[in-house]
């Protein structure tokens, strides 16, 4: 009798990769790029396990966990399926193949989730994409996976790092921020949400918590995840030099920093609006563990990042179909707005400022930006100057 030939056992569809059933061919534990001489440092015998090794050490932070293990997923699933070989087994070349999937994933059933939407994991419609990838999102998606094979590497699990012989350029300057809405369009994302309904306390509800979080995304430059984990009990006032009181918010933002952004009298409005719409007195208490947003209905109880994303996504897709209905030569700029994210609303805020000639220190402390240049160590912006600059020249301008 003919003895069949071997068979590898691929995942039915591209999921998540705790839910993989992968054969022992392609699970890593055979990998060409293993280490079996050296001693190793963690336990882990297949790819699967290694990478969740590495993603362990980013579990204190959720949003560098997201982002580490999407790029570690996206990797391991297109050695599997696409490659045909263990993530363990990749080479330079596959490597510098996987770079150029990422600005095109096909095929585009497979890899790109409908409408370009991001699905729950446990979801059958979930894909690893949300679209093709720009040069800055390949650029990190690199820093981060050299970051893991250089982690596997030391851990003794891998021989080499297939990514360590990628020509490293160096930028002289830092890159443009193109990811921005310009103010025509800023005015279109207002003018959404004014012409939404607000007939029956729903509706009012809906409008006054999107005034209020695109109010405070705008002014405060905030990113979502401080959106989703702050409360409004982290509004604070106190006097200036001059004893006027005026309004500050207190923010935990990335890497654990805290800074405070300027509350200007415009945001305390919306904010009043919103709140008594919610039932609630019209400015906050020191302390109040109301979160910043709350699900229609006021329940009390924080939105997930995801959950912001997808609303202020949502208002990005009504504006670029209403801006579309005026005629094809407004259709690259419907397109434009299509694209934009939650997080174009922040680079919208830092963009706007600079244009208004908010001064450039000030920009940088609102935004909880490292430095504006080698030299901006160097250089203090006053509290309450920042927060007079900012109430002068950045308004959302209902």
């Amino acid at each position: 009798m003919q003895e069949q030939p071997s068979t590898v056992t691929q995942p039915a569809r591209v999921a998540p990769i705790e839910t993989w059933t992968v054969s022992h061919e392609l699970d890593g534990s055979a990998g060409s790029n293993r280490e079996w001489d050296m001693p190793r440092q963690i336990g882990a015998d297949t790819d699967v396990a290694a990478v969740l090794a590495w993603l362990a050490n980013f579990t204190p932070t959720q949003t560098t966990f997201d982002a580490y293990r999407k790029e570690a997923e996206r990797l391991l699933l297109w050695c599997v399926v696409e490659r045909g070989k263990a993530l363990s087994s990749i080479t330079h070349e596959d490597w510098l193949s996987y770079h150029a999937f990422l600005a095109n994933p096909q095929p585009r059933d497979r890899w790109i989730a409908q409408q370009n939407r991001r699905h729950p994991r446990h979801d059958p419609r979930w894909r690893p994409f949300a679209g093709p990838l720009s040069q800055s999102s390949r650029r990190q998606a690199g820093v981060i996976l050299n970051s893991m094979f250089s982690w596997l590497v030391n851990a003794g699990y891998l021989a080499g790092n297939p990514l360590s012989l990628s020509r490293q350029r160096k930028t002289s300057r830092t890159p443009r921020v193109e990811r921005y809405l310009d103010q025509e369009l800023w005015d279109e994302v207002k003018i959404t949400i004014d012409s939404l309904p607000r007939e029956t306390p729903r509706e009012r509800e809906h409008h006054f918590r999107l005034r209020w979080l695109m109010t405070l995304c705008y002014v405060c430059g905030l990113r979502i995840t401080e959106v989703a984990e702050g409360t409004m009990g982290d509004f604070f006032c106190r006097r200036d030099q001059e004893g006027n009181e005026r309004w500050w918010l207190e923010i935990l933002g990335k890497g654990s920093k805290v800074r405070i952004v300027p509350a200007t009298t415009e945001l305390m409005t919306e904010l009043g609006k919103y709140r008594r719409e919610l039932g609630f007195p019209v400015l906050p208490v020191r302390g109040e563990s109301t979160p910043l947003l709350l699900p229609i209905g006021g329940k009390p109880r924080h939105l997930s990042r995801g959950g912001i994303h997808d609303i202020v996504k949502a208002v990005f897709s009504m504006t670029a179909e209403r801006v579309k209905m005026k005629g094809a030569e407004h259709s690259h700029r419907a397109a434009m707005i299509g694209q934009a994210s939650a997080h174009w609303l922040r680079h919208t805020a830092g963009s706007h400022m600079a244009n208004k000639a908010v001064d450039l220190r000030h920009v940088r402390d609102n935004l909880g930006h490292a430095s504006i240049s080698t030299t901006s160590g160097y250089l203090h912006s006053p509290d309450d100057a920042r927060h007079i600059d900012t109430e002068d020249k950045h308004r959302a301008n209902w």
